[in-house]
């Protein structure tokens, strides 16, 4: 027997035994040290390498606007500017001095200046930033961090987006950002700013990305990112980044009450912002596509009066005269599925999937249409600067007021009518009381040109709807209201 095996056999039990815990016991700290360093490491990320890598390219923007007469200065006063000058000194004190309720005279306003951020993109001097940080300038200076100033030239903006891109002229060696993407962005992921908050250069946040996709009421066409990332004035058009460096939206607005951050922050995603610089740098302006409908949220009554399993989709209330949409077969009533095989889940996904769209390109769409989904291809068109009020042929209908089971009491509706509201028939509510009609929410003055799928465009042809509509079951009412149509949901 070997000398080792004898030690083996000496050694008793509880020796054994201790030999073991103690092993196990050094294993179990060393799991819970590395562990720990794991969930610190994940939950926690250091950004200073990322930030001392990215802040050379992000860019302090200052304007200059020179003071301009405005005629909204003189609104309220029996005369203009020019007639303000003729007027003897102390009534031009009294009306335009400092101390006047009406603001300063032209010769005695200051040159107004503000701020932003921005970072460079491309090596020959391009800078993204905001629409509103030089909206109105007539000198930008941008500033680097290495405290190089150097002057910009305005090369052109695209307000829907509040993009506006500038070029620095002369500039050697200037530092740029790397472009990431913002298709593959998902809820959670962290994500870090660097910009000019109050004026304090490359302040530097973190937080990370709260939603995806949200859709502003003063812009439908930019899926803006929402994040808790703080940003305050002075942040405006500076770059998001995301964990590898690249920069993934440009923060553009927030939320607020106070004036200050509150938590909610909304930034262009930078797919969307290459293609509005593209678009500025090769052509001078951007062309965005366009269907030419009016859509509306699908709820939870709509899909049922639908036959939708659950609400999803963009209900189609208008189709515009002439537009794209009517030349390719959509109607009212309509719901729009698919877009070119993405789906579309709220109305809010329409708007940027339509203007994304080079113009002239023919886009698939997925309808659901009398219970039935149907392909329809649709060359997509331009988005109009301004919008288009499509006329519509006159309405001949005739016939006395009605009222019914509803709780509504309607009219014919005339030709002249008909043509204002820009509709082909239908009926004038005049009367709403208690019923499904005053439920769903129709009000006097409201025109029905649709009840359950059906054409409502005469009196007789509303008796006829409504006498044959299903009991405790939703059904869809297509109003027009000032000008608007939309879907509302009655329950008989």
């Amino acid at each position: 027997m070997s000398r080792a095996n004898a030690a083996v056999i000496r050694r008793s039990p509880a020796q054994q035994a201790g030999r073991y815990w103690s092993g196990l016991l050094m294993v179990s700290v060393l799991i819970s040290v590395f562990w720990s360093q794991s969930i610190q490491a994940r939950g926690l990320p250091d950004f200073t390498e990322l930030v001392a890598e990215n802040s050379s390219a992000v860019v302090n923007i200052s304007t200059t606007s020179e003071p301009r007469s405005q005629s909204s200065r003189f609104h309220g006063l029996p005369f203009d500017e020019r007639q303000l000058e003729q007027l003897p000194p102390f009534l031009q004190d009294f009306f335009g001095g400092p101390q006047s309720p009406f603001g300063g005279s032209p010769r005695q306003q200051q040159p107004q200046r503000s701020m932003g951020s921005g970072f460079i993109v491309s090596t020959d001097g391009y800078v993204l930033t905001n629409n509103h940080v030089v909206e109105g300038a007539d000198e930008v200076i941008v500033r680097l961090n290495d405290r190089r100033e150097f002057q910009a030239t305005i090369v052109g903006t695209d307000p829907r987006s509040d993009m506006a891109v500038l070029k620095i002229e002369n500039g050697e060696d200037l530092p740029v950002v790397q472009v990431g993407s913002s298709r593959d962005l998902r809820v959670g992921e962290w994500v870090f700013a660097i910009g000019s908050p109050f004026g304090f250069d490359y302040t530097v946040t973190a937080g990370i990305v709260s939603a995806l996709g949200r859709s502003l009421p003063s812009e439908n066409y930019v899926p803006f990112i929402q994040t808790d990332v703080a940003i305050n004035p002075g942040n405006s058009g500076g770059p998001l980044f995301n964990l590898d460096g690249d920069v993934i939206g440009i923060n553009s607005q927030i939320y607020t009450r106070s004036g200050g951050f509150m938590g909610v922050s909304f930034a262009i995603p930078i797919d969307d912002a290459m293609n509005v610089f593209r678009q500025i740098r090769d052509k001078g302006s951007v062309a965005r596509g366009w269907l030419g409908v009016l859509i509306q949220e699908v709820n939870r009554d709509l899909a049922e009066s639908f036959g939708l399993q659950r609400p999803r989709g963009a209900l189609i209330a208008e189709v515009m005269q002439g537009s794209p949409a009517e030349k390719g077969g959509l109607e009212s009533g309509d719901i729009v599925l698919e877009y070119n095989n993405d789906p579309v889940r709220l109305s809010s996904d329409l708007p940027p999937l339509v203007g994304r769209t080079p113009v002239g390109e023919s886009a698939r769409l997925i309808v659901l249409r009398g219970g039935r989904e149907i392909n329809l291809d649709v060359t997509i068109g331009r988005l109009p600067e301004n919008g288009e009020a499509a006329p519509a042929p006159e309405a001949d209908d005739s016939g006395a007021p009605s009222q019914n089971s509803l709780g509504l009491a309607v009219e014919p509706l005339t030709p002249e009518m008909a043509s204002a509201a820009g509709v082909q028939g239908g009926v004038l509510v005049t009367r709403v009381g208690q019923g499904p009609a005053a439920d769903a929410g129709i009000r006097p003055r409201d025109i029905i040109t649709e009840i359950n799928r059906e054409q409502v465009r005469s009196i007789e042809e509303f008796s006829q709807v409504t006498g044959k509509l299903p009991s405790n079951r939703a059904v869809s009412v297509r109003i027009v209201r000032e000008g608007r149509a939309i879907y509302l949901v009655m329950k008989p």
